[in-house]
């Protein structure tokens, strides 16, 4: 019982570094880019030994490329529970898909530099950790994707949807909606971006019906 505590308590440890970590490094590299952050500032930031940076992740790059798992991570975790939370209290498919919007929101607001990072690095094609990203990138889409054919099979949503395009969209909808809040309108509430993604989801832009 003493050696399970013990194994326990170094693991609770260890993770409690590694997320320090994660945030001194996605703070510098929303800062100053991937390449002008240095180890050693990380480790600064951190409030640790250059030494325990390489004693968790072997070089600076697996060091990011486990930032973007565990944050994309993170944020997979909080849809499936705003969509799962929603079927339990009996709500439909778009209320799963709100609620999805809700929590991607509530995400980004808690999350803002990552976010950023996340958004560039869709983007980049040269780095080592690119197919990590797609990997982690497809597991937080095949959520919705889930809802939505979920939806089309209950008769919900129309048969004609293109599932896969679609819940591309609404994520990239989401994190781009929210990047230009935190960006340009930080006076907007989170309630107030989520009233307007909502109306929008829900198809009423237009005022009819």
């Amino acid at each position: 019982m003493e050696s399970t505590s013990a194994t326990s308590g170094g693991s609770t440890r260890r993770e409690a570094t590694r997320q320090k970590l994660y945030e001194a490094a996605v703070t510098l590299i929303a800062e100053q880019g991937f390449s002008a952050t240095t180890v050693d500032e990380i480790a600064e930031r951190a409030g640790v030994a250059k030494g325990t940076v390489y004693y968790n992740f072997a070089s600076k790059s697996v060091l990011f490329e486990e930032l973007l798992r565990h944050g994309v991570g993170l944020l997979t975790a909080s849809l499936r529970e705003a969509a799962e939370r929603t079927a339990a209290q009996g709500g439909s498919k778009v209320d799963a898909l709100d609620a999805m919007v809700r929590a991607g929101l509530v995400f980004i607001d808690r999350y803002p530099a990552f976010t950023q990072l996340y958004v560039a690095e869709l983007w980049r094609t040269n780095r080592a950790w690119q197919s990590t990203l797609m990997v982690v990138r497809q597991e937080a889409v095949a959520v919705v994707e889930g809802v939505l054919r979920d939806g089309v099979e209950a008769g919900e949503f129309s048969e004609e949807i293109d599932i896969q395009l679609t819940a591309a969209a609404l994520v990239g909808m989401v994190l781009v909606a929210a990047l230009d809040w935190k960006s340009f309108q930080p006076e907007r509430s989170l309630d107030d971006v989520h009233a307007a993604l909502s109306r929008l989801l829900q198809g009423r832009v237009s005022g009819k019906g």
